[in-house]
């Protein structure tokens, strides 16, 4: 009867564990032209990729972040290439912010689309019922 009550226990344990890893849809918005703030995006996207597989994760980069994804001037540029090989991450840049830091998309890193406007972008993953994480370092 102990076997028992003690296997049921264990049993009825785990299955908390398994609600966890429910799979989640979170967009990030970055930004800062601080290179930490864009270190903190990616370090928090690697890893959440890693601890959820079947979730998706897209980062959207706009405003004075403009330089993490341009070929040349970005400090995360061997994460966000190696983030990209996910199919379930990924990087979208606003044309409006291109267009005023005068980048063309052929400046950008492998792996990065564009989007016509990164605040639309964002509201428009709300209202599919995605999560929303404002990235920020302190």
């Amino acid at each position: 009867m102990k076997l028992l009550l003690l296997l049921s226990f264990f049993l009825l344990a785990r299955l908390p564990v398994g609600a966890q890893t429910k799979p989640v849809k979170i967009v990030f918005d970055v930004t800062s032209k601080d290179t930490l703030t864009q270190q903190t995006a990616i370090r928090h996207v690697s890893l959440m990729a890693e601890s959820y597989p079947q979730s998706y994760f897209e980062v959207v980069i706009y405003g004075g972040a403009m330089n993490m994804v341009v070929s040349g001037k970005s400090t995360v540029s061997k994460a966000i290439q190696k983030l990209s090989g996910n199919t379930k991450v990924s990087f979208k840049v606003c044309e409006y912010t291109m267009k005023r830091a005068g980048v063309d998309k052929s400046q950008l890193l492998p792996g990065v689309s564009t989007v016509p406007d990164g605040i639309i972008e964002i509201v428009t993953r709300q209202g599919e019922g995605w999560g929303y994480i404002k990235e920020a370092h302190n």
